[in-house]
């Protein structure tokens, strides 16, 4: 049976719609704290469009909610120096077209909130693997994550390549890695056998002899929004598990309120403790109702062999403080991921 996941990197237009609505929440959050946020992002080219509901103490003029995307821009590495350097082929970040459609929490929802229950009917899903990587994230996964993480850093920080990758890893049996795919954007052909080189080396440290594909139609210049639309939450399977486990809730540029957010979060807390005290991979559902704070869940092997069952207490404050999501800490947990190697600092990864 073959294992394949992909990763995108910051750089991809989905992955930028989803960092510039984070790096928002995370400016109301240094503010207030208990803001309410669900902000999608849609850009494409020099056009960013911000819709959704804020309901927060801090409030932000179009001139902020601008500068804010800015920054944003610049922080993932599509800066002005980077723009003029790759010759007009990516966007401007100085000439941005912001529109915001932002409006209050709907009173329907911010009653169940008020009164500590969950904001959405849901269901979500956790997952702890017993034999993927040191983190318990599937190898396959962990692996393209790895991967895109490296070729990013190379062209943000040392300008080889472009910053809008994707990187798709095949493993094989007995989890020999079969088959490195990447794209990468390159401006000639030196540029392109360096960053060739770069995955060859990292391969060096993998088991397995795989055929790698590097830009499958050969050119690859043009990249980020302007080469592509890109939508919040559409990359779901790269912030979870990859192509190895099934990804529950909706997209998660919101506040940890949101079911989409703190339960998926806690659901993979909860993976990871049954599966140390265990010994084995887990799965954990969970689903939970408007207005409501009981949550249902169930705790089951991947084979599909029930543990425990029941019903469980969940408030939303109860989860936010135990995972300590009313901290600015959302931009960075988007980057790659919201679990594993680049997140084992956070509450949600570690098992007291």
């Amino acid at each position: 049976m073959k294992k394949i996941s992909e990763c995108v990197s910051p750089g991809h237009p989905d992955k930028v719609a989803d960092l510039i609505s984070q790096y928002i929440l995370d400016r109301y959050i240094e503010q207030d704290p208990y803001t309410r946020y669900a902000v999608e992002v849609l850009v494409k080219g020099d056009t960013v469009h911000l819709a959704g509901e804020v309901t927060s103490k801090a409030l932000f003029s179009y001139a902020d909610y601008k500068r804010f995307v800015y920054e944003a821009f610049c922080e993932i590495g599509y800066t002005p120096e980077y723009y003029k350097e790759w010759g007009g082929h990516v966007v401007d970040p100085v000439n941005l077209n912001v529109i915001v459609d932002i409006t209050a929490q709907s009173p329907e929802i911010s009653v169940g909130v008020n009164n500590e229950g969950w904001g959405d009917q849901g269901i979500f899903f956790g997952y702890a693997d017993n034999d993927g990587d040191e983190y318990k994230m599937p190898l396959s996964h962990s692996l393209a994550k790895n991967l895109c993480s490296m070729l990013y850093k190379r062209a943000k920080n040392w300008g080889v390549g472009g910053l809008d990758i994707k990187t798709e890893i095949v493993l094989g049996e007995d989890d020999k890695l079969e088959k490195v795919i990447a794209a990468v954007p390159c401006r000639n052909d030196d540029e392109h056998a360096k960053v060739l080189m770069s995955i060859m080396d990292w391969c060096k440290y993998c088991d397995g002899n795989p055929v790698i594909i590097l830009n499958g139609t050969g050119i690859y210049k043009t990249h980020g929004p302007v080469a592509d639309c890109g939508v919040t939450g559409r990359k779901l399977a790269v912030d979870f598990y990859g192509g190895e486990f099934q990804v529950g809730g909706g997209a998660v540029v919101k506040d940890g309120t949101k079911a989409d957010v703190s339960l998926n979060l806690y659901a993979r807390k909860l993976a990871l403790k049954y599966a140390q005290d265990r010994g084995e991979s887990i799965k954990v559902s969970l689903g939970c109702c408007i207005g409501q704070s009981e949550v249902d869940y169930s705790i089951e092997t991947p084979c599909g062999d029930v543990i425990e069952t029941g019903v469980i207490d969940l408030k939303p404050s109860k989860v936010i403080e135990e995972l300590e999501l009313n901290k600015p800490i959302y931009f960075s947990m988007h980057q790659f991921g919201l679990f594993g190697e680049f997140q084992y600092k956070r509450k949600w990864e570690t098992v007291s």
